[in-house]
């Protein structure tokens, strides 16, 4: 894997807030307030009118959430960023902003499943059309864009850990005239910036590695001021998924930590996806870092990927005799997390239910945690005797 997040953007992280203000605290407050008021009838005005950037209400500015948009917009190479109540909110009003009826939007397939729905029912209402292609086909996706008002990203993708060559399909979105979106919540900042790479927004469910400690449901968007801005004037203020400011001073907490624990979950989660390799019943494992090679612009992997078991394993009694790995969605925690395949297809069916997310049903997702290769292992290990 090559090298980790510069560490002078680490250091950024460390001291991220003015040191000059709040007491040279070395932790900054929390701005735990609905509003703020005025001293003078003449400032209010001029606040109002926008001739003058200061906290009016949170739900439009928080001094708090600030700090975290200004450290994750660093961290991505973005000229702004703008944090929301939860991933979802985040991917929602990006989409909204920029599509109209009668729009067009082109998406990989296997995208986070909650995207997949919120484009086959409420995009759908809308009459914006969404056209599925395998991002790993450049000439597909070239196809696939003349008239697309936006190209939608996610790399590696959910379930299955695709990884695309982002620049690439970046660029074609440009040629095309498409706005280019990414939901980079896999790889997180420390090893895939698509900024750098051309993308024009970078979307992050921030309750995953940016927080850390799976204590706080959050979003966030980064891209340019200009694109920023509309999603302040738009979706933003009129959807209402605000940040709050207590849960911004739990990312920025969580944030300062970001590479170390990238670094852990990269080295634990890609040896023990080389042991699944190594098994007899299993099929096939799904991790990019298994790859000859990692696409431009990833420069590592994250504690996420999953495998298929062969025919024969009980999968069931290989759930329940896990200790250290909990049965749980969601991932990007110090904690090692586990969902079965067939579990997710007990779903009822979704709109647009022809496209399928690669879930097989013998599969397993492993979110691969923080506490120790060697006793994972063991774990996985034991479960898989029992199953076998």
């Amino acid at each position: 894997m090559n090298d980790m997040l510069d560490p002078s953007a680490f250091a950024s992280l460390i001291t991220a807030h003015d040191d000059g203000n709040y007491a040279d605290a070395v932790v900054p407050p929390i701005f735990q307030t609905s509003l703020f008021t005025f001293s003078e009838y003449d400032e209010m005005i001029a606040s109002y009118r926008g001739e003058k950037v200061r906290p009016i209400y949170t739900r439009g500015l928080n001094p708090t959430v600030r700090m975290f948009e200004d450290m994750l917009a660093k961290l991505e190479g973005a000229e702004d960023a703008l944090g929301f109540a939860s991933g979802m909110s985040a991917i929602s009003a990006s989409v909204l902003s920029f599509v109209e009826p009668g729009d067009r939007i082109v998406a990989v397939n296997h995208v986070y499943p909650d995207a997949f729905r919120l484009f086959g029912t409420l995009l759908k209402r809308m009459k914006v059309e969404v056209t599925y292609v395998d991002g790993r086909d450049e000439e597909a996706v070239a196809k696939a864009l003349p008239g697309a008002k936006v190209l939608y990203l996610e790399s590696p993708t959910s379930w299955v850990m695709e990884a695309h060559d982002v620049g690439a399909l970046a660029a074609l979105a440009k040629k095309h005239g498409a706005i280019s979106m990414i939901d980079n919540s896999w790889a997180s900042p420390v090893f895939q910036r698509p900024i750098t790479l051309g993308v024009d927004l970078v979307i992050h469910s921030a309750s995953k590695y940016l927080g850390g400690h799976s204590d706080v449901v959050a979003g966030v968007v980064a891209g340019s001021k200009e694109m920023i801005a509309r999603l302040k004037a738009e979706a933003y203020p009129y959807l209402g998924g605000k940040l709050s400011p207590f849960d911004a001073w739990l990312l920025i907490r969580g944030m300062r930590t970001l590479p170390l624990r990238m670094k852990a979950h990269q080295e634990s989660a890609l040896t023990i996806a080389r042991r699944l390799q190594g098994l007899d019943v299993v099929e096939t494992v799904c991790h990019p870092g298994l790859a000859n090679r990692l696409p431009a612009g990833l420069t590592g992997t994250s504690g996420l990927f999953s495998f298929i078991f062969k025919e024969g394993v009980d999968i069931r009694a290989f759930a329940d005799h896990l200790k250290l790995f909990k049965l749980g969605v969601s991932w990007g925690g110090h904690e090692s997390l586990v969902v079965p395949g067939e579990v997710v297809l007990q779903q009822k069916a979704q709109p647009n239910s022809a496209h399928t997310f690669g879930i097989h049903a013998r599969s397993v997702r492993l979110h691969v945690g923080l506490e120790g290769t060697e006793v994972l292992w063991s774990d996985l290990q034991e479960a898989i005797a029992v199953a076998s």
